[in-house]
């Protein structure tokens, strides 16, 4: 020890005295720097018990009271046992404007839990925020401590789960707290693409709490308790002298049926994060990573007998697409994204061989499956999230065209119509297509033909492959003939059958249904060495 730090050491030790040769007053130091470290010791965990009771008992019981977990409790249960790492436990607000300088208005944390945890073994970022500490509200350290982890992940090639619970900016903070959310809004966006991100809203979350979700791969909510909405009822009610209730206004039904802001939504908050666990396992850590591959007991080469019969003899007779994709994915599973919004076109998450793959198809049972705008929307944004991370797409077609009308040319479906075009043109990741049924006019086309450069296309036996349908073609063909039933059988014989298709090279092969687990399982391994890319550009500028 050197001379200044024992003379320090000294004049600290109350009870030390000068006696002697510097040796003893380094004995004597001893027992105070070990006194100095456990009252340390004894504040951090104080302050440690602080955070984990976040605003309180009172105020814990009372998020219990509505059915609704802890924000500690949510991530507990998210990630694997023991595997949470937090980061900033010990972080507060420095804000002393209205008094927030109080004691009694500092908790340790501010607010929102922070770290890094395994699920299923793989890594994730996850901010949870904690509706007992100021409403959950984002205040300057509060949203610090997202960014720091939201930096963290993309430096390390890991997605960020944010599960939201918040009121809002904190008022007190002013601009701060604005400025706060900014910082995350630029996050979300140099994110986009790079590392998966999902939101799930277990709470109220208004004004500025609810752009950082829309920016975000997905967002889940929970039935009955979560909230998304710019300007809650009581504002809506004084501009506008609607009366709307929360949940009219901003609640689950609202955003996943309606909206579209949502893409599904859970019976309650154990639900919600047992099921973004299940999500998880689908989704690679980030765009350098391939499509997660898992072991699986479901031949590869298992014939599907049953969809030999599946499509109805009669070509305007409805049947459920979802019977096909759970017949041919791995062990029936399929992770449906907005069940509830667009019925007539699905998308969602299976395996096939083991290998993630996203699922797009028509709704024959919806709308008779006919593109719109609520559903060109729904498919653009999932084929451009699975482009982005890897995931080979397979496309089931079903689909009549683009469904007519004023409101739909009034609402643009032309533009929107175009994203759906433009997402599966863009598209470089393996692209496997089968026309089951009706493939009509420019709605062909869009639903990954092989001229937006779709890798391997087939047809089954009972596909129409035609500019539209024979009864519509005939009357504008064979306008004012007699003989219409014959024309019609004529144009079924030459245009509505795969074979005009099949002739030109735009299908690969006419396949039995049976066969078709057998051949997109053996086509994914023969592409998932496939390179492709785009002409080199800043960005592209899609229809948006």
């Amino acid at each position: 020890m050197g001379l200044a730090s024992r003379f320090a050491t000294n004049i600290l030790c109350k009870n030390a005295s000068f006696k002697g040769p510097f040796v003893s007053l380094k004995m004597q130091s001893r027992p105070c720097s070990m006194a100095v470290i456990a009252d340390v010791r004894s504040k951090i965990e104080q302050k440690r018990q602080q955070a984990i009771e976040g605003g309180g008992l009172r105020r814990i019981e009372a998020q219990h009271k509505r059915g609704k977990l802890t924000a500690r409790e949510r991530v507990n249960l998210l990630v694997d046992p023991e595997s949470f790492v937090e980061f900033d436990m010990f972080a507060e607000h420095r804000c002393t404007d209205f008094g927030m300088d109080a004691d009694n208005k500092k908790f340790p944390g501010d607010g929102v839990i922070t770290g890094h945890g395994l699920i299923h073994g793989r890594v994730a970022y996850i901010f949870s925020q904690d509706f007992t500490v100021h409403g959950g509200s984002l205040s300057s350290a509060h949203a610090r401590k997202i960014c720091k982890i939201m930096d963290q992940a993309m430096e390390v090639g890991a997605p960020v789960i944010g599960l939201n619970d918040s009121g809002g900016a904190r008022i007190q903070e002013g601009v701060e707290s604005l400025a706060g959310y900014a910082d995350i809004f630029q996050r979300n966006v140099m994110s986009s693409g790079v590392i998966p991100q999902i939101s799930l809203i277990m709470g109220p979350c208004a004004g500025g709490a609810v752009y950082s979700p829309a920016l975000t791969d997905f967002t889940f909510m929970v039935k009955d308790t979560s909230f998304l909405f710019i300007t809650g009822p009581e504002v809506v009610k004084a501009v506008t002298q609607e009366d709307v209730t929360y949940e009219q206004l901003g609640g689950a039904k609202t955003h996943t049926s309606i909206s579209g802001v949502a893409h599904g939504a859970f019976e309650n908050d154990i639900d919600a994060l047992l099921k973004l666990r299940q999500l998880y396992n689908f989704l690679p850590l980030s765009n350098l990573d391939p499509a997660p591959l898992m072991s699986c007991d479901d031949p590869s080469d298992r014939l599907v007998p049953v969809l030999d019969n599946i499509v109805p003899p009669e070509t305007n007779k409805p049947y459920d697409i979802l019977d096909v994709v759970r017949a041919v994915v791995d062990n029936r599973e399929f992770f449906e994204i907005m069940p509830a919004h667009a019925k007539n076109i699905i998308i969602g998450f299976a395996r096939m061989g083991g290998r993630t793959v996203g699922i797009v198809g028509n709704q024959p049972k919806v709308a008779s499956g006919c593109l719109d705008i609520n559903s060109s929307v729904k498919g653009a944004r999932f084929v451009r999230f699975c482009d982005a991370f890897n995931i080979p797409l397979v496309t089931f077609v079903d689909v009549p065209g683009f469904l007519p009308g004023t409101a739909q040319e009034y609402g643009g479906i032309i533009r929107h119509g175009a994203k759906l075009l433009y997402a599966y043109a863009e598209a470089t990741v393996p692209k496997i297509t089968v026309i089951t049924r009706k493939a009509y006019g420019g709605a062909y086309d869009v639903m990954s033909s092989k001229h937006l450069r779709g890798d391997i296309n087939y047809a089954w036996p009972s596909a129409e492959v035609a500019v539209m349908g024979a009864a519509g073609a005939v009357q504008i063909i064979f306008k004012g003939h007699d003989d219409v039933v014959e024309r019609e059988r004529e144009y079924v014989e030459k245009f509505a059958n795969p074979f005009p298709a099949a002739t030109r090279g735009f299908v690969d092969d006419i396949i039995e249904p049976q066969t078709t687990r057998k051949r997109i399982c053996r086509d994914l391994n023969l592409l998932a060495s496939k390179k492709q890319s785009n002409p080199p550009k800043k960005h592209a500028n899609m229809p948006l």
